[in-house]
C-alpha cells in the first residue's frame, strides 16, 4: 500500500502518513486506534515545526480549529468527533506546544505562545478565520487566539474549560503555579515527570473506549510518551497564572459553551460563568466529567454547538471588518484620552 495504512471514511481519510507509520513501527506500537485523519508537519518561520490533523470537509465548508487540553493530544483529545465534524467541517487539530508532536522550544511554555502558533497555523494553511474549539486548556489558547488575533476567529466554542481555569483565592493560585515551576525548574524534573506520567498513563488508558483492544491503548500510551515533560509542568503553571477577568466579558464574536456537568476538574458552575459573561453566548450540557472527549456521548452536545456557532458566523460581520473597526475604536479612544 506504499506505506500507508489506509481506513474506510471519507475521501482523504488515512490512519497514518508514511512517514510517521514508519516511526511507529519501528517501536512496535500497532495503529488500531480507531480513524484517523491524515497528520503532518508544517514550519512555521521563526516558530518551530507544527503537527496537525486534518479533514478537508466539504467544498466551502467553515474552518474549525480544534485545540486540546493540558496533558493531552489532537488524536487523544479528538479522536471521537473527528469524523462528525468532518462531514459539516474543514477540520485542523494542532498538537500544542510540548504535547505530542507540538514544538519544542527552550522558551518557558507560555499560552500567548499557543495561540500565536495557531494564528501561524492558519496563515500557513491559508485559512483566514476559523471557529475556536478549546477543550479544558485549550480554551485559555482559544481565547487569547480571539484576542491578539481577532481576524482569524470568526467564532468560539468553549468545552470543559473557564476564563480562569484554577479555582481558589490567590495565594491558593499562587501556591499552584509555584508549585509546578519549581518542578519544571529542578534537575528531578525528569524523575518527577514520569512520575506524573505513569499516574496520566493510567488516568487516560482507563478511559479509552472499552471495545478498542491492546493495541489500541498503546497508541494511546505512545501519545504519552511523546510528550516533553518540562513543557508539561511549565503548562501547569501557566495555567495556574491565567486569568482573563479584565477582558473576557469583551469577546465579541458567537460563542457556545459545552459544559460538562460533572466536572471535578473544572466545576460547572464555572464553566457556565463564561456564558453569562459574553453577550448571546448560548449553553450545551453533556452529563460528562473532565474526561468527556474520551465518552461516545460528546459529539451529541460538541456537533450542535458547533453548528450553532458557525450559522450565527455566517450571519455576523467578517472578521477583518470586526477587527478593523475594533482598531479605529481603540485609536478613537487614545485619542481622546491623549
Amino acid at each position: 500500500m506504499g506505506g500507508v495504512m489506509l481506513a474506510r471514511g471519507p475521501p482523504g481519510w488515512v490512519l497514518r502518513g508514511a512517514r510517521h507509520l514508519g516511526e511507529d513501527r519501528r517501536r512496535g506500537v500497532s495503529m488500531d486506534c480507531g480513524q484517523l485523519p491524515e497528520g503532518r508537519s508544517l514550519r512555521l518561520p521563526r516558530r518551530g515545526r507544527i503537527f496537525f490533523r486534518e479533514v478537508a470537509g466539504p467544498a466551502g465548508a467553515p474552518a474549525l480549529l480544534l485545540l486540546h487540553g493540558w496533558l493531552a493530544s489532537a488524536t487523544l483529545n479528538w479522536r471521537r468527533v473527528f469524523a462528525p465534524l468532518g462531514e459539516r467541517f474543514h477540520v485542523i487539530a494542532p498538537d500544542l506546544r510540548g504535547h505530542g508532536r507540538g514544538i519544542r522550544s527552550l522558551r518557558r511554555f507560555q499560552l500567548e505562545d499557543c495561540a500565536d502558533d495557531a494564528a501561524a497555523l492558519l496563515e500557513g494553511l491559508g485559512v483566514e478565520s476559523a471557529i475556536a474549539v478549546g477543550y479544558s486548556m485549550g480554551g485559555p489558547v482559544a481565547q487569547l487566539l480571539w484576542r491578539r488575533h481577532p481576524s482569524r476567529v470568526a467564532g468560539l466554542v468553549l468545552c470543559a474549560t473557564s476564563h480562569r481555569p484554577v479555582r481558589g483565592r490567590p495565594a491558593g493560585r499562587l501556591a499552584f503555579r509555584s508549585a509546578f515551576s519549581a518542578a519544571a525548574a529542578t534537575t528531578r524534573v525528569g524523575q518527577l515527570a514520569n512520575l506524573a506520567n505513569r499516574q496520566l498513563q493510567r488516568f487516560v488508558l482507563g478511559r479509552i473506549d472499552p471495545r478498542v483492544g491492546a493495541p489500541g491503548r498503546g497508541y494511546a500510551l505512545l501519545e504519552l510518551w511523546r510528550h516533553d515533560p518540562r513543557m508539561l509542568l511549565e503548562a501547569g503553571a501557566a495555567l495556574g497564572r491565567y486569568g482573563a477577568d479584565a477582558w473576557f466579558a469583551s469577546i465579541d464574536v458567537p460563542t457556545a459553551v459545552v459544559v460538562t456537568t460533572r466536572d471535578r476538574a473544572i466545576l460547572p458552575e464555572d464553566q457556565m460563568g463564561q456564558a453569562l459573561r459574553i453577550r448571546g453566548a448560548r449553553v450545551f450540557c453533556v452529563d460528562l466529567g473532565h474526561a468527556a472527549c474520551a465518552d461516545p456521548g460528546f459529539e451529541a452536545a460538541l456537533v450542535p454547538a458547533c453548528l450553532d456557532v458557525a450559522a450565527r458566523a455566517a450571519a455576523a460581520k467578517p472578521p477583518p471588518r470586526r477587527a478593523r473597526e475594533r482598531s479605529r475604536l481603540v485609536r478613537r479612544l487614545d485619542a481622546l484620552l491623549s
